[in-house]
């Protein structure tokens, strides 16, 4: 009988630091980042995390909630553009995100260098190469 509960016990324990380290193995590679509050959109909130995946390109996602359709902005825009900046100051257009209804928004795309800041921009013409004046949020550096 001391057998089956000591067994038991021990497999209870393991399973437990199994559980852990697995848990911890995950959410250590992630690093997540949460938008600080903007002066264009005050209500928007949310967060980019970012990770490397198995081919050494970062996964980039991006949650944010509160985010005011671009026809409601004044003046009114056409869409919400989001930019990657590198360490090198490089700064690209990495996709383009659009309000609904719900005023949620969810962002997912990969990239072979490391970002360094996550911002998002209104924007009249949403193929635009630089971004523009109209920063609606912006994450602090990440390193």
């Amino acid at each position: 009988m001391e057998t089956t509960i000591l067994k038991t016990l021990k497999k209870t324990i393991w399973l437990g630091i199994m559980t852990t380290v697995m848990l911890l193995s995950f959410t250590s590679c992630a690093v997540n980042t949460p938008f600080l509050v903007s002066s264009v959109v005050p209500a928007a909130e949310g967060a980019v995390s970012f990770k490397k995946n198995k081919n050494n390109n970062y996964v980039i996602k991006m949650e944010v909630s509160n985010l005011a359709e671009v026809d409601r902005l004044q003046p009114a825009k056409k869409g919400y553009v989001v930019w990657m900046e590198t360490k090198e100051a490089f700064t690209r257009n990495i996709g383009l995100v659009t309000s609904s209804k719900k005023l949620n928004v969810s962002f997912e795309t990969t990239s072979p260098i490391k970002p360094t800041r996550i911002f998002i921009t209104a924007e009249e013409d949403t193929n635009v190469q630089y971004p523009g004046s109209m920063v609606v949020l912006t994450t602090d550096r990440i390193y």
